[in-house]
């Protein structure tokens, strides 16, 4: 069973049906025990990083999901989820994440050229970094994947899994142990972004 984070931001639907068609059993829940008892989480997000961090703080979901990802549980972060993930971020201010992975979220207008339209929205390829992750088991490097951010995740090469070039190298997807994190939306990358999340769902 993979649980998907219900705290009120992100497309939870669409997600799920992605699940389905790769075969998950899957459930959308805000419930503690629910989240405790999958074998799995996916923390998605939408919209800002204050908004969606207070729901975590106030709901004590954040600190059930950090607990099970301590405790060794696969955790993946999609998009807002996916920074949510990191010490803190500071859009519209320096507002503190689940500190699961060391980094900070930054704008992206901080490294890319002016003439770059903000947010960066749209598909674009994938390069790996390091080893090939085994979240990246099916597909291929410079495969696409839909993008929907104006901020990016400053972090570490040894958690830097995948990278995408828009005016400047941004982090898509990075990995520390049992914890995962994409930038971009496997649910709306097609097959691509299918096998994505098969791979996540196969891992033991």
């Amino acid at each position: 069973m993979i649980a998907i984070v219900d705290y009120g931001v992100g497309n939870l639907f669409s997600l799920r049906s992605s699940l389905v068609a790769s075969g998950a059993e899957t459930i959308i829940t805000s419930d503690p025990d629910s989240i405790r008892n999958a074998d799995k989480i996916i923390l998605p997000g939408v919209g800002a990083f204050e908004d969606a961090a207070r729901k975590l703080n106030e709901t004590g979901l954040g600190d059930v999901i950090a607990s099970e990802a301590k405790s060794g549980k696969y955790l993946m972060g999609i998009c807002l989820g996916m920074q949510l993930l990191f010490d803190i971020s500071h859009e519209n201010g320096i507002f503190k994440g689940l500190g699961l992975i060391k980094g900070e979220v930054r704008p992206i207008s901080d490294i890319i050229p002016r003439s770059f339209k903000i947010p960066h929205i749209g598909w674009n390829s994938l390069r790996f970094e390091g080893p090939k992750s085994p979240l990246f088991k099916y597909i291929n490097e410079y495969d696409c994947v839909y993008f929907v951010h104006s901020y990016y995740a400053d972090t570490s090469k040894d958690t830097l899994i995948a990278t995408t070039e828009y005016g400047a190298d941004l982090t898509a997807a990075v990995a520390k142990d049992n914890i995962f994190g994409c930038q971009f939306h496997p649910e709306k990358s097609g097959n691509v972004g299918l096998n994505i999340i098969k791979a996540f769902m196969e891992m033991k």
